[in-house]
């Protein structure tokens, strides 16, 4: 349940570490996951769905990137457009496509795998031994980005782009170039945690099918100080609130489900209250910069 959170935490980690604040995430996991339906049901190849959600995802992102960088708009009402737009064209293109506005039809989705050894070890067997694919994909890309933002000239470059774009101007560093790879890297990583969601988890797409998960890793981003790791962390926090709130429906304690369906949304307002309040952003992030000056 963290993959699609984790994903998308670290595509905020790169937008954010960039300067570009990216409220889109939630938009770029949605289509990732129409994208990955839409390719398994025309090509009966989950994997071809795969890289499709991560096309369209890379996509949208060289979208949002075009209106904050290039033309400059507000980096949240940008976010927030862009998320409205996502919702309304998946829906209607559902209508079109499979004349149904509230799910797809089954397609063929990505098959769990085995890990020989891990499955066999006692507790960490039950719970890493036999997944999915894409979440053993989710801690290699999250290892490997804390690793490329940290321990690379180019995670430097991003990092300085969001501190000091004045600086990085100075030093020759290509601001608008590293700001769009930055904020397409994000789309591409929120797609892949978008097609989690309707291949690896389920094997077919619903309307509005990310719930709010692109908020929780804007959440879990700040609370894990735009970092990967943290941003892994932190959705775990977050993921570990929405099962407890399914196997609370499941008991039947008397609470009503809509109380209980609350619980991730109240803490993820809770933790990003509290995070934004003692966490350091970017010192340039949302702050529009003109290279030259």
């Amino acid at each position: 349940m963290a993959t699609p959170i984790a994903l998308a935490a670290m595509g905020g980690a790169f937008s954010e570490r960039s300067g570009i604040i990216n409220i889109g995430l939630e938009g770029m996991i949605l289509i990732g996951a129409f994208a990955g339906v839409l390719g398994s049901f025309y090509t009966g190849s989950p994997w071809f769905g795969v890289f499709l959600a991560m096309v369209a995802g890379g996509l949208l992102g060289a979208i949002f990137a075009l209106f904050t960088i290039k033309f400059k708009a507000d980096h949240v009402v940008a976010g927030v457009g862009l998320n409205i737009l996502t919702l309304g064209f998946t829906t209607w293109l559902m209508q079109i496509l499979w004349g149904s506005r509230g799910t797809s039809p089954n397609v063929n989705g990505l098959k769990e795998i085995s890990i020989p050894v891990l499955k066999d070890i006692p507790v960490i067997g039950k719970l890493l031994g036999t997944q999915s694919p894409l979440v053993y994909l989710m801690f290699i890309l999250v290892f490997s980005g804390w690793v490329l933002l940290f321990k690379t000239p180019l995670g430097l470059r991003i990092r300085i782009t969001g501190e000091h774009p004045e600086a990085a101007d100075t030093l020759g560093i290509n601001i608008k170039g590293i700001q769009y790879f930055s904020v397409i890297l994000s789309g591409i990583l929120s797609g892949l945690g978008g097609v989690y969601l309707s291949l690896g988890h389920l094997n077919w797409f619903s309307m509005n099918m990310s719930a709010g998960r692109g908020y929780m890793a804007l959440a879990a981003n700040i609370f894990g100080q735009w970092n990967p790791l943290g941003g892994l962390a932190a959705s775990f926090l977050f993921s570990f609130t929405d099962a407890i709130q399914m196997r609370l429906q499941s008991l039947n304690i008397g609470i009503a489900s809509e109380l209980i369906q609350m619980l991730p949304y109240l803490l993820t307002i809770v933790v990003l209250a509290g995070a934004v309040v003692r966490s350091r952003p970017p010192e340039a992030l949302g702050k529009h910069y003109e290279t030259g000056k």
